[in-house]
């Protein structure tokens, strides 16, 4: 009897025993170190929205995250670039704007070069790291330079209203878009300097 009394009592505090909550996923958030990156660049909510579709591919990658931020620069001033070529083909429009459409499609083919060689150079690198980290940085600063010329030839006010602001709207797009990626390029090559792991930056 009194063995039966002890397992009924052993068995109760079995039933009536908590039992110990699963711990959540405590797994890093590619979303969440995609926010926390952007944090620091000039314009976070478009950094944001443009990188958030890679997220699956950037994980906590440095390297991924900086790679994905130069593709969507370099693809942005690819498509600004054709927009401003199909303006300057455009007929009725002045001189002095087709000049200046000109010089700013020209601008922008550069900006798209200096962006296609840092895309290049980011996917191919191997020992010298900061060799290559410090060509990605001039060519982004590069493209910066030659996207934000582009407008300068839209200062003068006897350029059309409309024109100047369907060149400035996409430009300064491109401009925010470019701005953002070397930021994270410089966030990228820092942390690499502060001791990022090998498997971020290729090497071995």
């Amino acid at each position: 009897m009194a063995q039966l009394y002890i397992f009924l009592l052993l068995l109760s505090f079995h039933i009536t025993l908590p039992t110990a909550k699963s711990s959540p996923d405590s797994s890093p958030n590619p979303t969440n170190f995609i926010k926390a990156e952007c944090g620091a660049t000039l314009y976070p909510a478009l950094c944001v929205q443009c990188l958030s579709s890679y997220s699956s591919t950037i994980q906590q990658s440095h390297k991924q995250l900086a790679q994905a931020a130069v593709s969507v620069s370099f693809s942005r001033a690819q498509s600004t670039a054709s927009f401003l070529s199909k303006l300057a083909g455009m007929r009725g429009i002045k001189p002095i704007e087709y000049r200046a459409l000109k010089d700013c499609v020209e601008n922008m083919a550069n900006a798209v070069d200096q962006l296609s060689r840092s895309v290049t150079e980011l996917s191919g690198m191997s020992q010298d790291f900061e060799w290559h980290v410090s060509n990605v940085e001039s060519w982004v600063g590069a493209a910066l330079t030659f996207e934000n010329t582009c407008l300068d030839g839209f200062a003068s006010p006897m350029v059309d209203g409309n024109i100047k602001v369907a060149v400035k709207r996409r430009t300064l797009d491109c401009t925010q878009v470019t701005s953002n990626a070397l930021a994270l390029v410089n966030r990228f090559a820092a942390n690499h300097k502060g001791g990022a792991s090998a498997e971020d930056t290729n090497l071995p």
